[in-house]
């Protein structure tokens, strides 16, 4: 048997996850303006239930209204979302994949031509070349932020939902507390490596207090960020303060499993510096140019405990399947049209991967 589609038990509730595939989330925007979720959105998460994935995630959902950081993102900031959120839940656990929600803030990656309003950071930062800046957050805000992400996640339990993956990577905002860069503050969230921390200790915190024992949370960190002053260094301080969170996983979002990063001496992948840190006291989930079997193997031989991928699962709703026997190559991009739609990709979608330069044929 592949390692990637072994059973896994979370200690948390004794959640049993049938294989060690992961659908990371995705931007996919097919969602509606007004933030409740599409029928597109339901559809295209089910299909890769039904297609075999163990878990499976769902693209960043903001948990404040002026959190939004693109077009067609579905929000868990109010009620009136949950008949929504409810029916994607059941779309995802009807065919044995756990449901996870991706819960973020866009912070200063929020766009004021969404929002309505100046974004906000741990900081006043720069964002673009014409002058314009993200406001520092005020204490009241912060405060009122974190238990935001509390009561959404207390939402995505509601709706049926078995846990959620903090967004702590890519520079959104959990990440611009994180960075030396973005986060300049003199106070109790800023001025040190520690007390950068605090904002995603305290959500962790205020999540739990929200949720039941059994509901797993996780957070996704980026192992460098340099848009907002995060060194691998700076990843793994974090990742070892996790340690002391009650949480069930942690994801490294690496882009590209095999690219490898030295710290005096040792050069190594970015899987295998998270693993070491971790010494298997806590699930890691690793992503990043996964493909075949093959990758999945490394990403597990690098110390991964699930395999997470993004491209290959969008054209592959039934990725899993490929692990499972010495078959054909999954097909790689180009995709056609015919192919993203069958798939499960609205045009809507289709028309964003159009994006990702050779992803879908001209």
């Amino acid at each position: 048997m592949h390692p990637a589609l072994a059973p896994f038990r979370f200690q948390r509730g004794q959640l049993e996850v049938k294989n060690r595939c992961v659908l990371a989330a995705m931007t996919n925007k097919q969602s509606h303006a007004n933030g409740h979720v599409s029928k597109d959105e339901v559809a295209w998460l089910e299909a890769r239930s039904r297609g075999g994935f163990g878990i499976v995630t769902t693209a960043a959902t903001h948990v404040q209204e002026d959190g939004q950081g693109w077009e067609g993102e579905f929000g868990v900031w109010s009620d009136a979302f949950l008949p929504g959120l409810t029916s994607m839940a059941n779309a995802i656990s009807q065919h044995g994949a756990l449901g996870l929600a991706q819960l973020f803030h866009g912070g200063m990656r929020a766009p004021e031509s969404l929002t309505g309003l100046q974004p906000k950071s741990a900081s006043e930062n720069l964002l673009n070349d014409e002058g314009d800046f993200a406001r520092a957050m005020t204490e009241e805000e912060i405060h009122e932020t974190i238990q935001a992400f509390g009561q959404a996640a207390q939402r995505c339990e509601a709706a049926g939902f078995h846990g959620v993956e903090l967004h702590g990577a890519h520079g959104y905002l959990i990440s611009q507390f994180l960075g030396e860069a973005t986060n300049r503050r003199e106070d109790a969230w800023g001025g040190s490596p520690e007390k950068r921390q605090t904002f995603l200790h305290e959500t962790v915190k205020e999540v739990r207090r929200q949720t039941s024992d059994k509901f797993l949370v996780g957070v996704r960190l980026s192992p460098v960020h340099r848009g907002v002053g995060i060194t691998l260094h700076d990843a793994l301080f974090t990742l070892k303060s996790c340690m002391g969170l009650e949480l069930d996983f942690v994801h490294v979002s690496c882009w590209d499993i095999n690219q490898r990063e030295t710290i005096g001496q040792n050069e190594r992948t970015f899987t295998e510096w998270f693993a070491d840190e971790l010494q298997g006291q806590m699930p890691l989930i690793t992503t990043g140019a996964v493909w075949n079997r093959g990758d999945a193997a490394d990403a597990v031989g690098q110390g991964g405990d699930f395999v997470g991928v993004a491209r290959a699962g969008i054209a592959h709703s039934n990725w899993p399947e490929h692990l499972a026997g010495n078959d054909a190559e999954p097909k790689q991009p180009p995709f056609s049209v015919t192919e993203l739609e069958q798939a499960m990709l609205s045009p809507r979608f289709i028309e964003y991967m159009r994006r990702w330069e050779g992803f879908v044929d001209p």
